[in-house]
């Protein structure tokens, strides 16, 4: 069999049809970002305008077990509350494609099932990237000086993959809530989820039943792993803040295992 038959469409593998698919589902996603660029805008916003408030209004008001700048303490934390956050933004998206018929196209072509939802995650990823890019300039034009090298790279990759192990509960979810306006109501949930953590307070400092909680809160590890990858650590006295690297890369991997099967098979269902 000559090289010009195994080129031709009927003789690609499974494999390279799987990454055509998901490549066009990234770069539709990106194409809608660059349309409408003030959908970023408004993901950016919250956190760079909790960043102002708590680190001019309330920062010195704040303490950090130990002493020590309480923007070193909150970058991190806002950094990771970002991550968190995108969550929303990828239920809503998903959401808004289902009810405007977008899922249905995928679903009546010859396209893999996982394709579409791992191209949403690729997506999702890129757009962290941006966003964690912006979040960072901002908090060095406050003053915010990390430790530099391999530190500040395995942190950035630890908050990335917090983001990506997200993406799967925002795609589950998206497939599941009714409207976008549904999809909107999840920041009634990802709220406390965010605040009962250790971004803008050590756990030490609260009661000792919330402070456990917010302890084994997935963002409180990412947190306290990237404060120390930054060279800014906060101690504690549990095993999981101990352990913050560690846990900081077990959580998404359980997550993960959770949801992303979830989402593959809430959207082959739709498929049926």
């Amino acid at each position: 069999m000559s090289a010009t038959d195994l080129s031709t469409p009927g003789m690609r593998s499974a494999a390279h049809w799987l990454l055509a698919d998901c490549w066009n589902i990234v770069r539709r996603g990106l194409t809608h970002y660059q349309r409408q660029p003030v959908n970023i805008a408004w993901q950016l916003g919250f956190p760079i305008m909790s960043v102002l408030l708590y680190g001019y209004v309330f920062g010195s008001a704040m303490k950090v077990p130990g002493g020590g700048d309480y923007n070193d303490f909150l970058m991190p934390g806002m950094f990771a509350m970002t991550m968190a956050f995108g969550f929303i933004n990828t239920a809503t998206v998903v959401v808004y494609d289902s009810t405007k018929g977008v899922i249905d196209r995928f679903r009546s072509m010859p396209m893999a099932s996982s394709a579409v939802v791992a191209g949403r995650g690729v997506t999702d990823i890129i757009v962290a990237c941006s966003e964690l890019a912006i979040m960072m300039l901002t908090a060095l034009a406050m003053g915010w000086r990390p430790d530099g090298g391999l530190g500040f790279l395995g942190a950035f990759g630890l908050l990335l993959w917090l983001r990506f192990s997200l993406i799967w509960i925002g795609v589950w979810l998206g497939l599941i809530v009714p409207n976008p306006e549904a999809a909107g109501g999840l920041f009634a949930v990802a709220f406390p989820f965010t605040m009962i953590s250790s971004i803008f307070v050590a756990p030490q400092l609260m009661p000792d039943w919330l402070g456990w909680v917010a302890v084994w809160n997935p963002i409180s590890s990412t947190a306290a792993a990237t404060r120390e990858l930054f060279g800014n650590p906060v101690g504690g006295d549990t095993w999981v803040e101990q352990h913050a690297l560690l846990m900081a890369g077990v959580w998404p991997v359980i997550l993960t295992a959770v949801f992303l099967p979830l989402a593959v098979r809430r959207f082959r269902r739709l498929s049926r």
